[in-house]
């Protein structure tokens, strides 16, 4: 069992001190995936790396109910990577809020680099695929999670999901089709 898993098995039963010894060991994975999601953003962008790692780390352990656990280390970086995805997710919402009044443009999801270069208006539409995705093949869904918003590529979310690099690769196909399937429907609606 690695340190990670100890820590936070330790966290899991309630260890008040565990939470802190967490955060050095894992601050600078989590701090350099969301470095590299946010290095290419627009001059002026209002969230930072720092920012965006502290709060996804505020939501992973500073709110946690009992009845959650994570089995291992790769269980957390997922949660990690899905905490991340849902800050990208509410900023665009308010920004589209105010901005654009949530009217949605259509866009190319091969050339989309979700959480570094989508507008609001493409994170929205990207979450509400994303959304319909998960209740219909949860696998699939968590392996574009992994890609888009934690910034693996397809053998280190292979790992993480514990299946083969082919099968991953399989999935990454059917997701980006399924996905541009869906995009382009709701550009249509």
């Amino acid at each position: 069992m690695t340190d990670v898993t100890q820590i936070l098995s330790r966290i899991e039963s309630g260890d008040p001190l565990a939470a802190a010894q967490l955060l050095p060991l894992v601050y600078a994975e989590l701090r350099k995936l969301a470095t590299a999601k946010l290095a290419n953003e627009k001059p002026g962008q209002t969230l930072q790396a720092t920012a965006l790692v502290h709060e996804a780390y505020l939501r992973l352990v500073g709110t946690r109910r009992p009845a959650e656990s994570w089995d291992s280390r790769a269980h957390f970086f997922a949660a990690a990577a899905e905490a991340m995805r849902r800050i990208l997710i509410d900023g665009a919402r308010a920004k589209g809020r105010q901005k654009r009044q949530g009217a949605r443009r259509r866009f190319d999801i091969d050339a989309v680099d979700l959480a570094v270069q989508a507008s609001p208006d493409q994170l929205l539409a990207m979450d509400e695929a994303l959304d319909k995705l998960e209740r219909e093949d949860p696998t699939v869904f968590e392996l574009v999670k992994l890609r888009y918003f934690a910034g693996l590529n397809i053998e280190q979310a292979a790992a993480a999901l514990g299946i083969s690099a082919a099968t991953a690769y399989r999935h990454w196909n059917y997701a980006r089709a399924w996905l541009h399937a869906e995009l382009l429907g709701q550009d249509d609606s």
